[in-house]
């Protein structure tokens, strides 16, 4: 028979799910992080993991779109502290961070992402999509600044910027430092 879980128990549970499943996706990716490992690792059967997610895919779903939406909310405290482009530029800093300690957020080109993307369900495509529309927006719904540029223009720029991590290991200099004076010398470009 199965074990029922307290309200706190199933918190805990799902939390640890959730943590293991972001760092084993970050460690080995999705096709080599196992349903199998992250139950052991929460200290439940694989049966008590559908009672907390549909599937697989449905955790690393949430796991996805939890973290870009911490670090939308943190860049977004970021740039409601200092409301001009100077704000921007440290909120993007923040972000690059963030995604260098998150290999998963930026795997969209590997097969194993493809692989991931694939097997989601149309909802899950769905949220994924709108969590990536959240980040954009950020960056373009600033009352106190204004474009120089097209707002698609803007927005490539900055994802083009954030998705050079791609390119960390073959830079021949630090890539943070890298990315912040690409930032510094950019931003001009960008905001008034």
């Amino acid at each position: 028979m199965a074990r029922s879980f307290t309200e706190r128990e199933k918190e805990d549970i799902k939390r640890c799910l959730q943590e293991a499943c972001k760092q084993s996706w970050t460690q080995y990716g999705y096709k080599k992080t196992s349903v199998d490992g992250l139950c052991k690792q929460a200290g439940i059967s694989k049966g008590a993991f559908y009672l907390f997610f549909e599937s697989k895919e449905a955790l690393f779903c949430e796991v996805l779109c939890s973290v870009q939406e911490q670090i939308c909310n943190a860049a977004s405290e970021v740039i409601e502290k200092n409301k001009d482009k100077h704000g921007v530029a440290e909120a993007l800093k923040l972000i690059y961070q963030e995604y260098d300690k998150n290999n998963f957020l930026y795997g969209s080109s590997n097969m194993d992402y493809a692989v991931f993307l694939n097997k989601l369900s149309e909802k899950q495509a769905k949220r994924i999509e709108e969590s990536n529309n959240m980040s954009q927006q950020l960056f373009l719904r600033q009352p106190n600044l204004k474009l120089k540029v097209n707002a698609d223009m803007a927005v490539s720029v900055i994802y083009s910027l954030i998705v050079n991590i791609k390119n960390k290991d073959i830079l021949p200099y630090n890539h943070i430092e890298t990315f912040n004076f690409m930032v510094d010398h950019l931003i001009d470009s960008l905001y008034k």
